[in-house]
C-alpha cells in the first residue's frame, strides 16, 4: 500500500515508490527524477534524503535486510527443537527470497561491495538471528568457524532454493519439501554435529531436539 504523502514521510514514500520500480523495472530502471516524478514532488527533493542513485540503493538494501530480518526473527520466536527452529526460519528465507527477488538481488550485490556501513551492518543483523536457532544447552563457547560455515552453508542452499522456484523449476510446495530436507540434513552432518559440540570435545552426533 501506498503510504500518504506529506513533508515529514517523504523518505518512506521514496523508499516505497523505488521498490515498486526496482520491482517492475530492474535495478536500471531506478532513477531519482524518474522517482521523483512518480511520487509528484520536484527533482530536487529527492535529494534531501538521498544524496544520489547509490545511496537510494543502499537505503534500499538497507530497508531490506532490516525487513529480512525480522521475518527471521518472528520465525524463530516459537520455542522448538533446533531442526524445527531451522526449518521455519529456512521458509521465512525462501518466501522472502521469492516474494523480493529484484530486491534480494540488490541486498547482496550491496553486502558485496561494502565491507563496512549501514547495509553491511544490516546483513550482520540477520546473520545474528540465525544464531538464535544454533542453541547449545550446556551453555558451553560453540565452535565459531562452525557456527560461520553452517550459516553461510544454509543461505547458499536457501537462495538456491529460492532461485529454482523464482525460475519455475520447482513449485512452492516443492521448495518447503527441499527447505525442510536440507535442514535435517544439514544438522545431520558433521558440521552440524559441530556446532552442539562445545570447544575442546569431539563432537558427536547432533542434538536435533536440543
Amino acid at each position: 500500500m501506498k503510504r500518504p504523502f506529506h513533508h515529514g514521510n517523504l523518505r518512506a514514500v521514496l523508499l516505497d515508490q523505488a521498490e515498486a520500480m526496482l520491482r517492475e523495472q530492474g535495478v536500471d530502471g531506478l532513477s531519482l527524477r524518474e522517482l521523483a516524478r512518480q511520487a509528484g514532488v520536484s527533482h530536487g527533493a529527492p535529494r534531501s534524503h538521498f544524496i544520489d542513485r547509490q545511496a537510494l540503493l543502499d537505503a534500499l538494501a538497507e530497508q531490506g535486510f532490516d525487513r529480512f530480518t525480522d521475518r527471521a526473527r518472528t520465525a524463530l520466536a516459537v520455542p522448538g527443537p533446533v531442526r524445527e527452529r531451522f526449518r521455519a526460519v529456512g521458509r521465512a528465507y525462501v518466501d522472502f527470497a521469492v516474494d523480493n527477488a529484484a530486491l534480494m538481488e540488490l541486498m547482496f550485490a550491496a553486502k558485496s561491495s561494502q565491507s563496512s556501513g549501514p547495509v553491511h551492518d544490516a546483513a550482520t543483523r540477520f546473520f545474528q538471528v540465525l544464531d538464535g536457532a544454533i542453541v547449545d544447552s550446556s551453555g558451553a563457547a560453540l565452535d565459531d568457524g562452525a557456527r560461520t560455515r553452517f550459516k553461510l552453508l544454509f543461505a547458499a542452499t536457501m537462495q538456491g532454493t529460492a532461485a529454482l522456484i523464482t525460475a519455475q523449476r520447482i513449485t512452492r510446495e516443492q521448495g518447503e519439501t527441499l527447505v525442510d530436507d536440507a535442514a535435517d540434513a544439514l544438522l545431520a552432518s558433521e558440521l552440524g554435529a559441530r556446532l552442539t559440540a562445545p570447544r575442546g570435545e569431539p563432537a558427536g552426533a547432533p542434538a536435533l531436539s536440543s
